[in-house]
């Protein structure tokens, strides 16, 4: 690879990457207890009305849950990916310019969840 003459404004632009992948893993993690948490409040507030158990308290705390974790593997990704950045810049290296991996893995998995999320409210409407 070439070198590049990284000066301060390709090292702001890298920290504004990392920074939004920062807020999109912080909203996996919000969204996922958010989900989480109305599972549960949908089962307490049948059990007051005394209707049964909520049939889909299970399935939101499992998603909930796996919302958090994967907003978690995505600030440990984007973490590990501005460090390998930066210290490439620092070598007077050119950052990985290859398309995401981190991006692509995200946008797949939250696609398929949205997809298991529509056929759960379709079966149980």
């Amino acid at each position: 690879m070439g070198s590049v003459s990284a000066d301060a404004g390709t090292y702001f632009a890298a920290e504004r990457t990392f920074l939004a992948w920062i807020r999109t893993g912080l909203a996996l993690m919000g969204f996922g207890f958010v989900v989480a948490r109305f599972g549960l409040f949908l089962r307490e507030a049948q059990a007051l009305i005394h209707i049964g158990t909520a049939q889909g308290s299970r399935f939101s705390v499992w998603t909930g849950t796996g919302l958090v974790l994967v907003g978690v593997v995505v600030n440990v990704l984007s973490l590990l990916r501005y460090r390998e950045n930066v210290l490439r810049l620092n070598r007077g290296e050119m950052p990985d310019t290859s398309p995401s991996k981190l991006a692509m893995s995200a946008a797949g998995l939250l696609a398929g969840l949205g997809v298991v999320i529509a056929g759960y409210l379709l079966y149980f409407r």
